[in-house]
C-alpha cells in the first residue's frame, strides 16, 4: 500500500512550462530527455523555481544541452549553491541526437525546451519539441481561430441551457 503512495507523490510535483514556446513555434515532433543537476538545481525545480523563457537546446560534440534556462539558486543552501544559468546536458540517446541533428541542419528547425518535469521514478526530465518558428500573420490566425472556438463554444452552452429550461 505505500508503494502506490510513492508512486502518485511525484505527480503532484511542480512542473515548469515555456508557454511562449506554444505560441511562438509550429511544434513538429517531440522527444523526452533525463536532465543532469545538481543536488541544490533539483532542490530548487522540486519547488518550482525555474524559467524556460528564452531557453533553447543545442547539440555540440555529440551531446545535447541546455541553454539559457534558469533554475534558481535554492535558497536554505549552505555556501555551495549553483550557477542559475549554467548550460545542463541532457540525457538521449545517441540514435536520438542522431536523428534531432539531421533534423536542425535543416534550415529553419531549432529544438525547444516545453517543459520540466518529475517522472514516476523521480527523476527529472524535460520535454523538447523540434519547432519551426511562426510569422506574425500565422500568429493571428491561430489566435483567430481561438477566437472562433470559444464563441461556438459559448453559444452552444447557451443554447444547451436553454434546452434545460425547457423541460
Amino acid at each position: 500500500m505505500a508503494a502506490k503512495k510513492d508512486k502518485n507523490k511525484h505527480k503532484d510535483a511542480p512542473s515548469v512550462v515555456n508557454k511562449k514556446a506554444y505560441r511562438n513555434f509550429e511544434l513538429i515532433e517531440k522527444f523526452e530527455a533525463g536532465l543532469e543537476l545538481l543536488g541544490t538545481e533539483v532542490k530548487s525545480l522540486r519547488a518550482g523555481q525555474a524559467d524556460l523563457d528564452g531557453s533553447y537546446a543545442r547539440i555540440l560534440d555529440e551531446q545535447c544541452w541546455l541553454v539559457g534556462a534558469t533554475i534558481a539558486q535554492y535558497q536554505r543552501a549552505s555556501g555551495v549553491n549553483h550557477e542559475p544559468t549554467r548550460k545542463r546536458k541532457l540525457l538521449l540517446h545517441k540514435a536520438e541526437i542522431h536523428k534531432i541533428r539531421v533534423k536542425l541542419e535543416q534550415r529553419g528547425f531549432t529544438l525547444v525546451p516545453l517543459r520540466i518535469y518529475f517522472s514516476d521514478r523521480g527523476f527529472a526530465k524535460i520535454e523538447l519539441a523540434l519547432a519551426r518558428g511562426k510569422r506574425q500573420y500565422d500568429k493571428r490566425k491561430a489566435i483567430a481561430e481561438r477566437d472562433q472556438r470559444r464563441d461556438i463554444d459559448r453559444s452552444m452552452k447557451k443554447y444547451r441551457r436553454d434546452l434545460k429550461r425547457k423541460k
